[in-house]
Parts: structure tokens; C-alpha cells; sequence
């Protein structure tokens, strides 16, 4: 079961979008510098439709997206979460961020807006320097998914 530790609104993980970050515990990358070990932990509160029900009811004026912020243990739940957006709720956004270096064969990308993908590797940096392994996708209108990570980089 997929649980969430706590939420937050944010501007900087998803280019052009508002954006609430629901921050997933039980994180199994634990990625060497990661600055948020309590996530590595099975803690917080079920992550199910009635939570997602409850966000948007909560913060559905304020924002353009969701995202979920790992969920790595159990993809196929985010997928699901996914769909229910979509389908409940079809003026958002939906990304996921996941600390795997390849996108789950569990999943449906066509699922998702945004997917960004890659462990933290200190020395690479994050999305924001152009030496970083990760990578952020956004799906385009023909259903195919265009690296937009150079978004990040100051120019």
C-alpha cells in the first residue's frame, strides 16, 4: 500500500504548472546524499483515491498538476492513482517522479503528463545542473514523451 508522508504546493518540479507534491514514503532507491532519508521509511498515511478525493478538495482552486514524489515500492499503485486522476478529475496534471534509471514496465505512460526518472547522484547533480542523470519527460499531443530536463538550466 502506497503511503504519503506529507504534500505540499511547488513551482520548480514541474515547468509551467502549479504544482501539489505528494511526497511518498517507503522509498527503496536510498539514494547516497538524499536530503529526505525520512522517506526511506514506511510511514504516513494511506495514498488511496479517498486521499486524492481530499486533495482536491483541498487545493483543486490552487493547482494545474499532480505530482507523486516516488512510490518506486509499488509503481503499478501510482499508476492507478494516475488513472483516477485522469479520469475523476481531468483538468490536472499528472507526474511522477521516480529514483529508477528506467521507467517501470508495471506502469502505462500514457498515464502520465510528466515522468522524470533517475536517482540522485551527488556529484551529477540535480534536474537544475547540466551534468545530472535525471530526466524529466512531458508527454506532447502525439502521445510520445520529449526530454525537457534543459528546461531546468539556466541559460
Amino acid at each position: 500500500m502506497l503511503k504519503y508522508a506529507n504534500s505540499d504546493i511547488v513551482f520548480q518540479e514541474i515547468p509551467d504548472e502549479v504544482t501539489l507534491a505528494i511526497n511518498i514514503s517507503n522509498c527503496p532507491c536510498h539514494c547516497p546524499g538524499c536530503h529526505s532519508h525520512y522517506l526511506w521509511e514506511d510511514i504516513g498515511l494511506p495514498l488511496d483515491t479517498n486521499a486524492i478525493d481530499a486533495f482536491v478538495e483541498e487545493y483543486g482552486e490552487d493547482i494545474t498538476c499532480i505530482s507523486f514524489m516516488g512510490g518506486d515500492s509499488d509503481p503499478k499503485g501510482v499508476n492507478l492513482l494516475a488513472q483516477y486522476i485522469h479520469e475523476e478529475y481531468p483538468q490536472f496534471k499528472v507526474a511522477w517522479y521516480s529514483g529508477k534509471t528506467v521507467i517501470s514496465a508495471a506502469i502505462d505512460k500514457q498515464d502520465f503528463d510528466y515522468i522524470k526518472i533517475g536517482p540522485f547522484i551527488k556529484h551529477l547533480g540535480p534536474l537544475k545542473s547540466s551534468t545530472t542523470n535525471q530526466r524529466l519527460y512531458r508527454r506532447n499531443d502525439n502521445g510520445e514523451f520529449e526530454d525537457i530536463t534543459s528546461r531546468f538550466w539556466k541559460k
